[in-house]
């Protein structure tokens, strides 16, 4: 039996972390790309935000079709999200 023993918390980890950078997160039905500006349990918020509909190969850089949402921030629920990363 291997039993965990020691647990160590750590801030600022996740989504946190990412925040003031320009990110890139799979949902549960689209893609979206955006600077992180805000973070809670619930919520992202993006600036200058859009769908990545096609990305294209990942090794080049940008989007083969990104569509920017006509507000300057937009709103992602944090239980629509699967998985995200810093963009370079």
């Amino acid at each position: 039996m291997k039993k965990l023993v020691t647990v160590q918390e750590l801030d600022g980890q996740g989504l946190e972390s990412l925040l003031g950078k320009n990110i890139f997160l799979f949902g549960s039905n689209y893609n979206y790309a955006g600077k992180l500006i805000g973070v809670n349990t619930d919520d992202i918020i993006l600036e200058d935000a859009g769908i990545v509909f096609e990305t294209g190969p990942f090794n080049t850089a940008g989007f083969k079709d990104f569509q920017k949402f006509p507000t300057k921030e937009w709103r992602i629920r944090t239980a629509a999200i699967e998985s995200y990363g810093e963009m370079e």
